[in-house]
């Protein structure tokens, strides 16, 4: 790989020109003009009955056809036989694993697994209706108290998606005379509920807290209410922001503030509690906690943490939690399991931390453009294409280390990279060998 010659990274940039172009004229294409005198419907294009003709459909073939022709095979589902942590196993090989949320090694901890086991032998698989009606059992409200008083709240709601608790909890609360600004890097659940509600939506550089506050002071005054929205860490770059800025701004604007900390919480702070601990903030000081269960707290779903007002409202009028099933019990009981032992053994963040920060010293002593990481269980290695990510994401593969390639479109071809997730089971020796290989072979 490191020896590959001219006329091969020549080849390289064609190829990858030429999908670019492909995929350009199919976003294009436009459709063909409808003469209202047909009684036939002959002049209605394929694209618009059949899911093989879709635009989105075909540009993922050409692009599977372009990684076809440069040789790299697809490094997407792939099946892991048993649990994903530190390490992992593929196709009967053992791998050092990167591509994994287990960030402090619980999903596979032997008492988050009892937890759910026994869960199950007394609620059953599933509470089979919506909490309001009739699905509520004791185990949901142990887990949402356990979060409140973790943040220093008055409640908090946990629901079944963490994806659909931003959808609908932005998309409920706000609406057409409302304004949604969110940092650039936000994540597209934040998008897609700002797109539901209704509400204006405007981004800003991505932690510019003062182009918040010109945005603020240019647009406040022409909407009702006014959301703030911004991740305690960006899952693309590992890094955070200043929070205790955007806490000044959201009260002197007169607006909410949301803080996704689906990958801050159980990483960041000397207890792991998240960017709330790392700052040493009120958890009142924030409007909305947001937060997922599927990453250090072992299990899936997300939660809404906050004033009694917000949580109670969500609970009664949201559509994601009105109209959906309750959270399985053995999903509940393990978060709850995960957050008792994330408190309990501080350890593990120490030691998550520690490995992050030896990973981020050594990539960078190596050479490796490591962006905007902070060296927070989050690391990224920019390679500058996404056809010299995917090789090389195939390369590591081939010797034993698993990590995946982020590749245009999810960011500017540029900025293609390497997303290495750290888990606090890493060892130094596991890193060393990563890091050799990576200069080996890029």
């Amino acid at each position: 790989m490191a020896n590959k010659s001219l006329s091969g990274q020549l080849k390289d940039k064609l190829i990858q020109q030429a999908l670019e172009r492909k995929l350009k004229k199919n976003e294009q294409s436009e459709l063909p003009v409808i003469n209202p005198l047909q009684t036939t419907r002959v002049d209605i294009p394929e694209s618009l009955y059949r899911f093989d003709q879709h635009a989105g459909y075909k540009q993922m073939q050409i692009m599977h056809k372009g990684a076809t022709q440069l040789g790299i095979p697809s490094p997407f589902f792939r099946i892991h036989d048993g649990i994903a942590a530190a390490t992992t196993e593929i196709g009967g090989r053992q791998y050092i694993n990167y591509a994994s949320y287990n960030y402090l090694g619980l999903s596979g901890d032997a008492r988050v697994s009892n937890a759910a086991i026994e869960a199950v032998q007394r609620y059953g698989t599933s509470v089979s209706a919506s909490r309001l009606v009739s699905g509520e059992r004791p185990i949901h409200r142990q887990l949402e108290a356990a979060i409140a008083e973790t943040y220093g709240v008055d409640d908090a709601i946990v629901m079944v998606s963490g994806h659909a608790t931003n959808v609908t909890t932005i998309g409920y609360l706000f609406g057409a005379r409302d304004l949604i600004l969110h940092d650039e890097l936000i994540h597209n659940s934040t998008l897609i509920g700002a797109q539901l509600s209704g509400a204006r939506r405007l981004s800003f550089p991505h932690n510019d807290y003062n182009a918040l506050d010109k945005l603020l002071s240019e647009q406040r005054r022409n909407y009702e209410r006014v959301l703030i929205v911004i991740e305690g860490l960006y899952s693309m770059d590992g890094d955070f922001p200043d929070l205790p800025r955007f806490i000044e701004l959201k009260n002197r604007h007169r607006a909410f503030l949301m803080v996704d900390e689906a990958h801050s919480f159980g990483v960041m702070g000397e207890n792991g509690l998240g960017i709330r601990e790392h700052f040493a903030i009120e958890g009142k000081a924030v409007d909305i906690w947001m937060g997922t269960l599927s990453k250090s707290l072992a299990g899936c779903g997300g939660f809404i943490a906050g004033e009694s007002a917000l949580v109670e409202h969500l609970k009664f009028l949201a559509p994601g939690f009105l109209y959906s099933v309750g959270m399985p019990p053995q999903v509940a009981a393990p978060a709850l399991a995960a957050l008792n032992i994330i408190r309990n053994e501080p350890q593990r963040v120490k030691q998550l931390q520690a490995r992050s920060q030896y990973f981020l010293t050594k990539a960078k002593a190596a050479g490796i453009d490591t962006g905007h990481s902070q060296g927070i269980a989050i690391i990224a290695a920019i390679t500058g294409s996404s056809i010299s990510a995917a090789r090389l994401s195939q390369a590591l593969f081939e010797r034993g280390i698993n990590v995946q390639p982020i590749l245009y479109p999810a960011v500017p071809e540029k900025s293609a990279r390497l997303r290495f997730f750290i888990c606090s089971d890493h060892t130094e020796e596991q890193i060393d060998f990563t890091i050799q290989a990576y200069c080996q072979e890029q």
